[in-house]
């Protein structure tokens, strides 16, 4: 990684110490031969899902939640992904799902992101591979606007499951909103409402337009130098919605470790796959810190909040 940089007083950034780098590759696994569950579980494995999936056990995993290059150039550390032809990047995907589908369960769910131009690459395949359930579209508002298109700032995550038999607990991600208009019944009384001291909210189904979340940035504590890290409270609806305590969460393109570290902080086992060693780094140490910081900003361990509304702690965090 680029050595590390003078930062503003605020900015909370997690980095690594030469030190820090040194002591965390002690944790990291790499496979070449078959393993068992309990030599992987909870392990970040440093080297690519075609080296390690090969040898994991076969029907052992309850939720997948992939999250491979979209198809653009993009620089990951030391390493490129370069753009690919739509044909070829069809291809590489198809690769990837034939790696994943051994070790899924017949009841799991894949939860698959991307970027619109990468969406309707791989929506056929995995409709070829998975029952498709849903589409979510979530806001990812950051960066710089276009001055000669729209701002891309939106991503998609395809909800797939291998069979009809799967997990869904709605009751774990619902979302309070703070209420606009407060019908009242005809005593009075707050009508599908509460009155709180921070408000007024009503608790709402899930939908698959997200527009709570924030994009880790500087100030936030859970904000790594990965260019394409996912927020924990996204991926915290994903784990709440379609797994449970226990349940094996396998994330083979793990990046800085979101996945990981919200499995851990919400009780399933996980399994995190990078080909990168410092960023498998980060993860260990963003899972050591876990483990003292549990929170998840955004959720209260009941319900997730609108962006900015949820005061926790005498705070009022984003998303």
């Amino acid at each position: 990684m680029t050595p590390l940089k003078p930062r503003a007083p605020k900015n909370r950034t997690l980095t690594l110490t030469a030190a820090e780098r040194d002591r965390y590759q002690q944790r990291l696994v790499t496979l070449d031969r078959p393993a068992t569950l309990a030599q992987i579980i909870n392990k970040t494995l440093n080297q690519s899902l075609a080296e390690a999936l090969p040898h994991f056990p076969p029907a052992s995993v309850d939720l997948l939640i992939l999250d491979p290059p979209y198809n653009r150039s993009k620089r990951y550390n030391q390493r490129t992904f370069s753009q690919l032809t739509a044909r070829a990047y069809q291809a590489q995907f198809r690769e990837w799902l034939s790696l994943v589908m051994p070790v899924l369960k017949p009841t799991a769910t894949v939860y698959v992101c991307a970027d619109w131009q990468s969406s309707v690459l791989i929506h056929p395949l995995l409709e070829e591979t998975f029952s498709v359930r849903n589409r979510i579209t979530w806001e990812r508002e950051k960066g710089r606007g276009a001055k000669t298109n729209w701002k891309n700032s939106s991503e998609d995550i395809w909800f797939c499951t291998c069979s009809s038999d799967y997990t869904f607990n709605v009751d774990a991600v619902k979302l309070k909103r703070r209420v606009l208009a407060p019908y009242r019944n005809a005593t009075g009384a707050p009508k599908d409402w509460d009155q709180t001291q921070a408000g007024k909210f009503r608790v709402t189904h899930p939908s698959n337009l997200w527009t709570d979340v924030s994009v880790p940035f500087w100030s936030m504590p859970e904000n790594t130098d990965h260019p394409t890290q996912k927020p924990e409270k996204l991926m915290a609806k994903l784990v709440l919605a379609s797994s449970h305590p226990e349940d094996v969460v396998l994330d083979p393109f793990l990046g800085s470790g979101t996945t990981s570290v919200v499995a851990q902080k919400l009780g399933r086992r996980y399994i995190g796959i990078e080909i990168d060693p410092d960023y498998c780094c980060l993860a260990e140490k963003r899972l050591a810190l876990a483990k003292e910081h549990p929170h998840i900003q955004g959720y209260d361990g009941s319900y997730f909040w609108e962006r900015n509304s949820h005061p926790y702690q005498g705070r009022s965090p984003s998303g």
